[in-house]
């Protein structure tokens, strides 16, 4: 039996955005890199550079919902930016609610003793391996659910 593929997390934001990466088998996330985001020519590059380094057959993209599941502003841009990546990628997109997943990094960061630039510079890759962690946990579900 072939295995599944890897699957890389998206973790958009404004600023910058993290990703993290599955083995074949989806049973372990692992955190990649952040994009400092810039213009979208190198954005473009970075994001395909990522994804022919690690063949995924799937994203995941972080969408940030509010406290009761709906979606507002932020979880518009987050669509915005997953729709833009699967066309740059030609990858089919899933995405996951990926609420509270930075400050879940941060506070795993802040516990190992490291300091605020360690932190900022780990934070956003730590975050996209918490939303893919939690994406496998909850069985690798295909479609978001509203």
């Amino acid at each position: 039996m072939k295995p599944p593929g890897k699957v890389m997390a998206v973790d958009p934001g404004e600023r910058r955005v993290g990703f993290a990466i599955s083995d074949p088998d989806r049973k372990f996330a692992f955190p990649l890199k952040k994009l400092e985001r810039s213009t979208q020519v190198r954005d473009e590059a970075f994001i395909l550079a990522l994804v022919r380094e690690e063949e995924p057959v799937l994203l995941v993209m972080g969408l940030p919902l509010r406290g009761l599941g709906e979606e507002g502003e932020s979880a518009r841009r987050a669509r915005a930016f997953g729709d833009w990546v699967a066309d740059v990628t030609g990858l089919p997109m899933v995405y996951f609610n990926e609420s509270y997943t930075t400050k879940i990094a941060e506070g795993l960061l802040w516990s190992a003793g490291l300091s605020h630039a360690e932190r900022k510079s780990r934070r956003d890759a730590l975050a996209a391996q918490v939303l893919l962690t939690t994406w496998i946990e909850a069985g690798c579900p295909e479609v978001q659910e509203s």
